[in-house]
């Protein structure tokens, strides 16, 4: 696609988007053009908002470092490469150790992960697959690490960025400077581009 599919409305297009949207300010630095599209119908627009704000509050132990990376690893089973660099950016903003973000590629054997982090990375790498591929074993491992409502919030991670994976490369988003600054120097050793998303 050379161009998205619909564009971006300016920041300030709506009213009510745009105080919702100072929510992204914190996690991103920017309002992430994916929102300023949804906001065509703003009614979208702040349904997603808080939903997102909903799904990545932290409750306690399912941080707020931990759930960009189970997005990450949920973008990156599905080929989403704008999420990917997104989720990334927000788990170093939100304290994601230097060696989580530079090894979770390897997160199944590297020490940096916890067993209860690789039960829930596993869990989002599984959720996330076309067809699912969560199986007993997975749920048996995923239960000896977290409670009900852990699981439930994982989940929601999960399944908030099924959504934006597949609005952000249906829509062809642009991606802003800042995420593809990170993607280019955190994520490109491992091959990631920003593609349809330039």
């Amino acid at each position: 696609m050379s161009a998205p599919l619909v564009a971006p409305l300016p920041a300030d297009a709506n009213p009510e988007v745009a105080a919702l949207a100072a929510f992204f300010n914190e996690t991103l630095g920017f309002c992430p053009n994916s929102v300023l599209t949804m906001q065509h119908r703003p009614g979208i627009a702040t349904a997603f908002i808080e939903l997102n704000k909903a799904v990545m509050h932290n409750q306690g132990r399912v941080s707020s470092a931990l759930k960009r990376l189970i997005g990450y690893l949920s973008s990156y089973a599905a080929g989403c490469r704008y999420c990917q660099a997104h989720t990334m950016l927000a788990a170093g903003r939100y304290g994601a150790a230097q060696e989580q973000l530079d090894h979770i590629w390897e997160y199944a054997t590297h020490p940096a992960f916890s067993a209860a982090e690789r039960a829930a990375l596993d869990f989002a790498v599984a959720a996330s697959a076309v067809p699912n591929a969560m199986n007993e074993a997975l749920s048996v491992n995923l239960h000896r690490h977290w409670d009900a409502g852990e699981i439930v919030e994982i989940l929601g991670v999960v399944s908030l960025f099924g959504f934006l994976n597949r609005w952000n490369d249906s829509m062809g988003t642009t991606l802003e400077p800042g995420a593809v600054a990170l993607g280019e120097q955190q994520l490109a050793p491992q091959g990631w581009k920003p593609g349809k998303h330039s």
